[in-house]
C-alpha cells in the first residue's frame, strides 16, 4: 500500500515539478493575468517565460546537471573473472505502444538491451533478471518484461537463464521485487546494467536493499568537453533538462523516504 501510495504521490509532484511543465505554468499565468487586467504582473510572469525560453533554447542546462551522474562511476569497467549475475533495469522500451504496434518499440536507452546481451554473452554462466514493469499511471496490464523476453530471445538469450520481474514500477521496486524472487547469495558477484545518468540512484537502492551491485552504466548522454556548445535546440534541451533534472529529484526523494543510504550514492559500503 505504501509503495503505491509512494508511486501516485510521485507522479502527481514531478508533474507540478518538471521544468518543462513550470516554464509552461509560468507563461499560461503571465496569459491569464492579462485577462484579469493584471499587466504589470502579466508582464513579469511573460518575461520570465521568456527569458528561461531563451535560456533553454541555447544554453545545454540538462547536459551540464548530468555531468556528475554520468561520472560518478566508471565506463567499462574491470570486471572479475567470477560474474554470478547480471541485472538490466527496464524503462528502454514503450509497454503500451509495443502491445498497439505488436512489436518492441524502443526509446532512447536501447542501449541497456545491447550492454545486457553483451555482457551475458562474455560471461556465459551468469544468472539474468530483467526487472521493469510499467512506470505509467495507466495501463498497468502492459508489463515491459514482457517485450524484453520476446526481443532477448530474438538476440539469443538462452530462456533458462532469464529471471523476468514483471511488476514494478519504479527504481526502488526494481530491487525489492527483484530480490524476492531472485534471492542473491551473500558473496555473490552481480553487475547492474542502466543508463549513466541513473545509476547512481540505482546503485543506492540496490545498496539499501543489501543487494551489493557492479555498475556498468550505459546511453550517455553528455559529450565531455562540449558543454558550451553553442546548439539552439529548444525541444532537445528541455528534453535532457527535465530527464537530468528528475535524476537529482528523485536523488533527494528517495534519500528523504529511506529508500536510499546516502543523497549521492557511490557504491555499497
Amino acid at each position: 500500500m505504501l509503495n503505491t501510495l509512494f508511486f501516485y504521490l510521485s507522479k502527481i509532484v514531478w508533474a507540478l515539478l518538471s521544468p518543462a511543465n513550470l516554464l509552461y505554468l509560468v507563461l499560461l499565468a503571465g496569459i491569464v493575468l492579462l485577462f484579469l487586467d493584471k499587466a504589470r504582473l502579466a508582464r513579469l510572469a511573460l518575461a520570465a517565460g521568456a527569458v528561461l525560453l531563451t535560456i533553454a533554447t541555447f544554453i545545454p542546462l540538462g547536459d551540464w546537471i548530468a555531468i556528475p551522474l554520468e561520472n560518478r562511476f566508471d565506463t567499462n569497467p574491470e570486471l572479475p573473472d567470477r560474474i554470478d549475475g547480471i541485472i538490466m533495469l527496464g524503462g528502454a522500451a514503450d509497454p503500451l505502444k509495443s502491445y498497439i504496434w505488436d512489436q518492441p518499440e524502443l526509446g532512447d536507452a536501447v542501449e541497456r538491451y545491447l550492454a545486457f546481451v553483451s555482457l551475458a554473452g562474455q560471461h556465459r554462466r551468469a544468472k539474468l533478471v530483467f526487472t521493469g514493469g510499467n512506470g505509467a499511471i495507466l495501463d498497468q496490464a502492459y508489463s515491459e518484461a514482457d517485450i524484453a523476453l520476446y526481443l532477448l530471445e530474438s538476440l539469443g538469450v538462452d530462456r533458462s537463464r532469464l529471471e523476468l520481474e514483471r511488476d514494478s514500477r519504479n527504481t526502488h521496486e526494481n530491487a525489492v521485487l527483484s530480490k524476492a524472487l531472485v534471492k542473491p547469495e551473500a558473496g555473490e558477484t552481480w553487475v547492474l546494467v542502466t543508463s549513466a545518468s541513473h545509476m547512481p540512484r540505482a546503485v543506492g537502492v540496490f545498496c539499501a536493499a543489501g543487494w551489493p551491485v557492479i555498475p556498468w552504466p550505459v546511453d550517455h548522454g553528455t559529450m565531455p568537453g562540449r558543454q558550451l556548445r553553442f546548439d539552439p535546440d529548444l525541444a532537445s534541451n528541455l528534453k535532457s533538462l527535465n530527464e537530468n533534472f528528475r535524476e537529482w529529484l528523485g536523488l533527494a526523494v528517495y534519500r528523504i523516504t529511506g529508500k536510499t543510504d546516502a543523497l549521492f550514492p557511490a557504491g555499497c559500503t
